[in-house]
């Protein structure tokens, strides 16, 4: 049917969409392996310099690092095949990176130790100690130069990398966000939500159902649109309550009480306020396999998820053993140097777990003989996260420590490994990420949080309020 004169003029024409141009730095492969996927129907350019890094790197002694850079030559050869090396230089059809197969991305591999100085193109010295992110920058300018009308963006982790590339010239420098699922951290889920004055007064709908003994309160979703399963409610009146399980329609909470909160005892341990009191809940909820704790340093994180492991192997016998799990700090780079077994090895780094045994038992009449006979009696085990790969704990109660520095395609490695009847608590404080890589934003443990929540049998709790000391509560805030 012809179009009349008005239609014709409301008709907007749509320029076809310029090509979009990604140069990967190392960082970004080893931050997440599979990152030549991420980029959907667009063209990722790999500099030969990047190759070459890799391959140094997936040999050092730092078994996370190299097994990420592993990882990620075995994805770039299984995209490139058989390839001609032609058409790996302009670019392979890139298998899972767009659900329309028929618009694939494509991946190439650019030599840039062939590109030279040009007095048209911007060109970075390669002759000094940065030679290595020059040759990147300059793949970058080279193909900005060739492709005008292109997109042609370079994708770095490394702040002082983007800030040269800017200053080159080079008008598309990016962070690496396709693992970021918060735009402000303050957006993190914490595991509660305090509504001012009265929670019944917001709700319009409610009514009262029984399931398995348990009386529950059905709101519907469009009532607590926010809610997620195993998140406390309360308010200023003293309600609280959970969310039991969610459906489509609705909201199932189960109410509770600040008393019983706060009455709760793991290995003699009280709960100092009402963040401990609840994290405390879920670390006890059957239901619950994994418990992520975050929070600032001295809130307790760590002494809850011990004192609840002990209480769960030693008094309650759900669990056959105590796995205590760490990533090494990377100067450490290979914990088989140290002397000793690998609980030995392990110990300068798991000295946090020491001090709340400490605090457990420092009121003994023979506390060190206390600390020695509990870690025998619970089968304590002091691991490293880079020797926990490849294995598989049934019936054990596992505590990841300091999870902020961890990427989300460590932990998802880490937790791949969990057996049959056993629980999982993650702990991290965000503002001590130690990472140069890593802020928290793109930290596996804020990516956890936000994934996790939605899952029925896992909980997360931000837990407040530094229980440690005044000075440490005075450094936090405001050192």
């Amino acid at each position: 049917m012809a179009l009349n004169t008005a239609e014709t003029r409301g008709i907007t024409t749509l320029e076809p969409a310029h090509q979009k141009i990604y140069v990967l730095d190392t960082n970004v492969l080893l931050h997440d392996p599979t990152a030549v996927t991420a980029f959907a129907e667009h063209h990722v350019v790999i500099p030969m310099t990047v190759l070459e890094e890799l391959d140094r790197i997936k040999d050092r002694r730092d078994k996370t690092v190299s097994r990420e850079a592993r990882i990620a030559i075995q994805l770039i050869d299984k995209v490139v095949g058989n390839s001609a090396p032609n058409d790996i230089q302009s670019g392979v059809p890139i298998p899972g990176s767009n659900f329309d197969e028929r618009r694939l991305g494509t991946l190439a591999i650019f030599p840039d130790q062939l590109i030279t100085e040009d007095a048209t193109v911007p060109f970075l010295n390669t002759n000094e100690d940065q030679a290595n992110d020059n040759r990147i920058i300059n793949v970058a300018l080279r193909l900005n130069a060739d492709h005008p009308n292109a997109f042609v963006c370079l994708v770095t982790k490394d702040i002082n990398m983007r800030i040269k590339a800017k200053g080159s010239g080079l008008e598309h420098v990016e962070d690496y966000r396709h693992d970021r699922v918060l735009d402000d951290i303050d957006l993190l889920s914490t595991g509660y939500e305090r509504f001012p004055g009265n929670f019944w007064s917001a709700i319009e709908q409610v009514d009262t159902v029984r399931e398995d003994n348990l009386t529950l309160h059905r709101i519907p979703r469009s009532e607590l649109p926010n809610a997620y399963s195993n998140q406390f409610v309360y308010d200023d009146e003293a309600f609280i309550a959970y969310v039991d399980h969610l459906d489509d329609a609705h909201a199932y909470l189960a109410v509770d009480s600040h008393d019983h909160l706060m009455k709760q005892r793991f290995w003699g341990l009280a709960p100092r306020n009402l963040e401990q009191a609840m994290a405390m809940r879920l670390l006890d909820n059957e239901d619950v396999d994994m418990t992520v704790l975050t929070g600032p340093a001295g809130s307790g994180k760590t002494l809850l998820a011990l004192a609840y492991g002990l209480h769960a192997i030693l008094e309650q016998r759900k669990y056959n053993k105590l796995i205590v799990a760490r990533s090494t700090p990377p100067m450490a780079e290979d914990i088989g140097f140290l002397p000793g077994t690998e609980e030995e090895k392990m110990a300068p780094w798991l000295a946090a777990f020491d001090d709340n045994l400490e605090i457990l038992h420092g009121g003994d009449e023979s506390s060190n003989g206390s600390i020695e006979y509990v870690k025998e009696r619970a089968n304590i085990q002091f691991k490293s996260l880079n020797f926990m790969r490849g294995r598989s704990f049934n019936r054990a109660y596992i505590v990841i420590d300091e999870a902020q520095g961890l990427t989300q395609f460590q932990l998802k490695s880490i937790i791949s490994r969990v057996g049959a009847d056993s629980k999982l608590v993650v702990l991290g404080n965000l503002a001590q990420i130690d990472n140069k890589y890593i802020s928290p934003l793109t930290s596996g443990l804020t990516y956890l949080v936000e994934k996790l929540k939605h899952y029925p049998h896992a909980a997360v709790m931000h837990v407040n309020g530094i229980v440690r000391s005044r000075l440490a509560a005075f450094a936090e805030e405001n050192l």
